[in-house]
């Protein structure tokens, strides 16, 4: 029998687009290597699953600095608030936290990947899992899938959405970037986004601040010129390599694009107190030991900072835990300030795209009609998820543009197949 749509890959995407094609009343089959459906969905957000986000339209896109202005298009068709209904419509009530994170209200991702699994079966698809394919052959009315286990299937439309290189575990292996390849599509460099973010610095070997994070600080990205390329205020971590946590994630691949220029290492500061300004925050600590000349001017500056960072800056200027806050030089009291609002790290390596959440690169969106997901340059095939050269930070925005350009990739590939 020839399928009307194929769907390779069983993700986020790969589920939206084969429910969609379904919805349509056309032969589907749905492909995936692994043993079970819905891998990335079943751990993300810390297995409570971040469905989407709801935050305005123009918002999500904001938060998808990798293309995301390619979505506008898939958007008019199907965007975050539809996601919202669609999983609401198959009885997943959904919650709101902060910065419009859209969450299950029973905390378990597995709700929603069975709601997903049900609404495959209502519809007819056929599923078949721990199938891995070895190739496709592209026709000019057909194309073959040719399975590792030698069998070949007939289908009018295929849609790709076999994910990236991040999270290799879930079966994001890159299959798919050959396959596209040779239907001639261009693969723009991949490299990893929202990774932990790795650094030789001494204090970093020495493990001295490991395990410590800071809330709500001021974490950028500086250039060669030591102009900050972006800034993100939110909680960070030390780690035994490096920097991690959500500010970092969210910085790394503007870390990451300075590498691909060749600027090694690069620099990102961190301002521990970005509510305060430097001359504010120096005139406030000579003042304050000035009133409190006698007592130590660990104790007057102490519940600043945390106590290990503390201790940390105070041994980098020289001032000891014992000296009294009114011998404290105005030039110790500059370095300590100016340490505290510009703490320096410098970042070496990122970790490997294996260990990334997120993959940044992919078939380029210009070959991809963006209000269908279809290629440019092969009929009957369309892209959707994170196989796109499209990225976004973690916060339920890379799911949103899995689903969407599922859902518009599934619904056209129909369409077409019955044309």
């Amino acid at each position: 029998m020839t399928y009307h749509v194929t769907v390779i890959g069983g993700g986020p995407s790969g589920l939206m687009a084969a429910i969609a094609a379904a919805e349509q009343g056309v032969e589907t089959l749905l492909i995936d290597k692994g043993k079970k459906l819905g891998t990335k969905l079943a751990i993300s957000g810390g297995g409570r699953c971040n469905v989407t986000n709801r935050l305005p339209e123009e918002e999500v896109i904001r938060h998808i600095p990798g293309n995301g202005k390619f979505l506008y298009s898939p958007f008019s068709v199907f965007n975050n608030y539809d996601i919202i209904d669609f999983f609401e419509g198959l009885g997943v009530a959904l919650k709101e936290e902060d910065h419009g994170r859209m969450f299950p209200v029973s905390n378990k991702a597995k709700d929603v990947v069975q709601a997903l699994l049900n609404q495959l079966d209502h519809l007819g698809v056929e599923v078949r899992k721990s199938t891995p394919v070895e190739a496709i052959d592209y026709g000019e009315d057909q194309h073959t899938i040719i399975l590792k286990s030698g069998e070949k299937i007939q289908t009018n439309a295929i849609v790709l959405a076999v994910g990236g290189k991040a999270v290799p575990h879930t079966g994001s292996t890159g299959d798919g970037y050959a396959w596209a390849k040779k239907a001639g599509h261009t693969i723009t460099e991949l490299f990893p986004t929202e990774v932990p973010l790795i650094s030789n610095d001494p204090f970093i070997k020495k493990k001295v601040l490991q395990g410590l994070s800071l809330r709500d600080v001021d974490v950028s990205v500086l250039n060669q010129k030591s102009r900050k390329i972006v800034t993100h205020r939110m909680d960070m971590l030390f780690t035994h390599f490096g920097l991690s946590g959500p500010a970092i994630l969210r910085c790394s691949q503007y870390v990451v694009k300075e590498f691909m220029k060749g600027h090694r290492p690069v620099t990102m500061e961190i301002d521990c107190l970005p509510d305060e300004k430097q001359q504010e925050l120096y005139q406030r600590l000579q003042k304050e030991s000035k009133d409190q000349a006698k007592k130590a001017f660990r104790n007057v500056v102490k519940g600043i900072v945390p106590e290990r960072l503390l201790d940390y800056v105070l041994e980098l200027v020289a001032i000891s835990h014992e000296e009294k806050a009114a011998n404290i030089s105005n030039a110790k009291l500059h370095d300590f300030v100016q340490y505290l609002k510009q703490f320096n790290v410098q970042i070496h390596d990122s970790q490997p795209i294996e260990k990334a959440f997120v993959t940044g690169g992919g078939v380029s969106i210009k070959e991809i009609v963006p209000n269908t997901m279809q290629s440019k340059r092969m009929n009957g095939l369309y892209f959707c998820g994170e196989i796109l050269d499209i990225h976004g930070y973690t916060g339920g925005y890379n799911i949103t543009s899995a689903m969407v350009t599922g859902r518009v990739a599934g619904m056209h590939a129909a369409w077409e197949s019955m044309g």
